[in-house]
């Protein structure tokens, strides 16, 4: 059975977005072996989970990108997980797995059930915020890769603001880049 796997960036006071969803403030501390680590997770994966929101941001910019980290993001199989029933919408700009990613709108951790029982590698989760949130609050992750980034947002929006009880998890590694971010493996304890 293959695992949910959830990577998703962080400030050090724990936000995965600003307030209003704003991500810039990743940017300037990102540098080429922290990107070589994104590569190696992404690129490991045989399927990307994305909510809809973030599927709709990623498929207008992907299918032309290029550089490392575009193959792997472009040619890997999507599921799209909505709220409302139907496809995802199509776009004449979008190509390979973005232009007909798989929709699931059933109960989440029935289609993360489905999902698992798959064959392939793992499943890599890729928030927004409120996909992430939802993922976290109904202990669906089965290893968390948290990029946590060197500046204090002061407020923002949490990747672990709905959880109904503490959640212990178990550090498998941690890598320092030459950037200050610290890329950290957690699996959740059984």
């Amino acid at each position: 059975m293959r695992e949910l796997v959830l990577k998703m960036s962080l400030s050090a006071d724990g936000f995965v977005a600003g307030v209003n969803g704003e991500s810039d403030w990743m940017l300037p501390s990102r540098d080429p072996a922290g990107a070589a680590w994104v590569v190696e997770t992404v690129r490991g994966a045989s399927l990307h989970a994305l909510g809809s929101r973030t599927f709709r941001e990623m498929a207008s910019y992907w299918p032309t990108a290029t550089g490392p980290l575009a193959a792997p993001m472009s040619e890997i199989p999507k599921v799209v997980f909505s709220r409302r029933t139907g496809q995802a919408e199509p776009s004449a700009e979008r190509s390979g797995s973005w232009a007909s990613p798989r929709v699931a709108n059933g109960d989440l951790a029935e289609e993360i059930a489905r999902l698992r029982s798959e064959p392939g590698t793992y499943v890599l989760a890729h928030g927004g915020a409120s996909f992430a949130r939802s993922l976290a609050a109904q202990d669906l992750v089965d290893e968390y890769r948290l990029v946590v980034h060197p500046i204090v947002l002061g407020r923002g929006q949490s990747l672990f603001g709905e959880l109904p009880a503490p959640r212990h998890l178990m550090l498998t590694s941690s890598t320092r880049f030459a950037s200050g971010v610290i890329a950290n493996v957690y699996r959740k304890q059984a």
